[in-house]
């Protein structure tokens, strides 16, 4: 599966361990909670611009996917974080968005 092309579901369910494995493999810099409910990346920025046109970006992913993340914003940084609230951990939306975030220009990722 392609996770910049899909569609989240809303009928997703969580991810065994195999399948939460594989696909934080695939999505490099992402790491999960001691619990395994949430990912999270930190972006570094050169200056508090380009940390807010990445925020407005994510903002643009999570209405296009109905797939909202926490964020905490600073200066030169932005740290996203991602859970399916209704399930109680991570499902397939996750990996989705976190994929479509990662893909963003702006991302240099720390």
């Amino acid at each position: 599966m392609n996770l910049l092309l899909a569609q989240c579901d809303p009928k997703a369910t969580l991810m065994d361990a195999d399948t939460r494995t594989r696909m934080l493999a695939a999505l490099p810099g992402w790491l999960p909670d001691p619990e395994n409910k949430l990912i999270g990346r930190r972006f570094g920025f050169a200056n508090f611009y380009q940390t807010m046109a990445f925020v407005d970006a994510v903002a643009e992913i999570a209405h296009a996917q109905d797939h909202h993340p926490e964020m905490l914003v600073g200066y030169d940084a932005c740290t996203v974080s991602f859970t399916t609230h209704s399930r109680g951990g991570l499902t397939l939306n996750d990996a989705i968005c976190a994929a479509q975030v990662s893909a963003l220009p702006e991302a240099t990722g720390e």
